[in-house]
C-alpha cells in the first residue's frame, strides 16, 4: 500500500499508472446563481472545494462563457441554467462576421480572472482544469439549434471552416492564458458532438478533428489535460489518439465502453469517470451510493483511474450523497 500522498502526488501517480493511496476523486457542478462575475465565480468554487476537498478541481465556468463575446444573447435566471434569447448566425453568410477574440475583455476576461483568483486561493494545494469546448462545440451554440448549425456544416462548409477558424484561434489565446494564470491544464469538452447520434465517425473526422488537434497541439506541455467525450453512443475510440493525460465519459451508459473496457482502450494513460451523474441525485440511498464506489474501487484497483462523474451533476445532489462517495473512495 502506497503511503498517504498529497492530492498533487495522487494524481500525478495515477496519470503515470502508478500505485496510489487510493483513487484520486472529484465530482464537478454549476453555480448558475454565481457566475455571472468573476468573484462569484471563484468563491463559489473555492467553497466547494474546501466543502469537499477534491484530489482535483474541474473548474465548471459561467454556462455560455465561450459565446457570449461572439453576441449569443443570454439570460441568467438565478440557481437555473440561463436561457438563450438569441443567437448571432441565422444565415450561412453569419458565419464570415465572427472575429478573433481578446481574451483579455469581456466575458473571456472574467473566466480568465477567476482562473487568477482560484489559483490564488488554491496556492499550489490542488490541480485545478479550466473547462474548453471544441471549436465544433463553441460553433454549435452560435446558431438557434443543432439541426441548422449541422445544416450550414454540410451545405456551406467554406464559411462555418472560417468561423471555426477564428474560433480556434481564439481559444488556442484563451487557453494560454488560462495556463499562465495558473491552470494546470484543460478540461476539453466534444458537449453533443462527438457521438453517433449527431454525426458519422467519418464526419467529426472532417469537421471536427481538425480543429480539435490544432487547438491542443498549440498548447504548452500542461500537467493535466482531459478530454471529455459527453453523451450516449460516443466516439471514445475514434479520439484515443488525441495529445491528453486522460480521458473522461459516461461509463455507466450501456452505449458507451465501460470504465475497465476505456482503460484497456486507453493504453498507459488514464481514465476518469464510474459514477453515474443520475444515479446519485435525489432519491438514491447514501448506502447504495457508498456500495457502488465500493465495488469500482474493487474491480478497477489502485492503478491508471480517477472516479469522478460522467458529467456534470446536478446542483440539487444531495450533500449525503456526495459524502458517501468520497468515503467509499477513502477521501474522508
Amino acid at each position: 500500500m502506497a503511503e498517504q500522498m498529497s492530492h498533487h502526488e495522487r494524481v500525478s501517480a495515477a496519470l503515470r499508472g502508478d500505485d496510489v493511496d487510493r483513487p484520486p476523486v472529484s465530482m464537478w457542478r454549476h453555480f448558475f446563481a454565481d457566475e455571472t462575475t468573476a468573484e462569484g465565480l471563484a468563491e463559489a468554487m473555492l467553497g466547494f472545494q474546501r466543502r469537499y476537498d477534491w484530489d482535483f478541481m474541474k473548474l465548471n465556468p459561467r454556462a455560455s462563457y465561450h459565446v457570449e463575446d461572439w453576441g449569443l444573447q443570454v439570460g441568467y435566471r438565478g440557481n437555473s441554467a440561463p436561457q438563450i434569447l438569441g443567437w448571432p448566425v441565422r444565415e450561412p453568410e453569419d458565419w464570415l462576421k465572427l472575429e478573433v477574440l481578446d481574451p483579455e475583455h469581456g466575458v473571456l476576461g472574467e473566466q480568465l480572472r477567476a482562473v487568477e483568483a482560484i489559483s490564488r486561493g488554491l496556492d499550489g494545494q490542488v490541480p485545478f482544469l479550466m473547462t474548453v469546448f471544441t471549436p465544433l462545440s463553441i460553433a454549435s451554440r452560435l446558431a438557434p439549434s443543432d439541426d441548422v448549425f449541422m445544416e450550414h456544416v454540410i451545405g456551406h462548409w467554406d464559411e462555418v471552416r472560417q468561423a471555426l477558424d477564428v474560433i480556434t484561434e481564439t481559444f488556442v489565446r484563451f487557453s494560454k492564458a488560462c495556463l499562465d494564470r495558473g491552470a494546470s491544464g484543460l478540461f476539453y469538452a466534444t458537449t453533443s458532438w462527438a457521438t453517433t447520434d449527431r454525426m458519422t465517425p467519418e464526419q467529426y473526422a472532417r469537421y471536427a478533428r481538425p480543429h480539435d488537434l490544432r487547438l491542443l497541439e498549440s498548447l504548452p506541455e500542461t500537467e493535466f489535460t482531459m478530454l471529455h467525450v459527453c453523451k450516449d453512443n460516443n466516439m471514445l475510440q475514434h479520439l484515443l489518439d488525441y495529445p491528453v493525460h486522460a480521458f473522461n465519459w459516461d461509463a455507466r451508459s450501456r452505449t458507451n465502453p465501460s470504465l475497465a473496457e476505456g482503460r484497456a482502450m486507453a493504453g498507459t494513460r488514464a481514465v476518469v469517470g464510474g459514477l453515474e451523474t443520475g444515479g446519485v441525485a435525489v432519491g438514491t440511498d447514501p448506502d447504495a451510493v457508498a456500495a457502488e464506489v465500493s465495488g469500482m474501487r474493487l474491480a478497477m484497483g489502485r492503478r491508471g483511474w480517477m472516479l469522478g462523474t460522467g458529467c456534470t451533476f446536478a446542483p440539487d445532489m444531495p450533500e449525503a450523497n456526495i459524502e458517501a462517495v468520497q468515503r467509499a473512495a477513502g477521501a474522508t
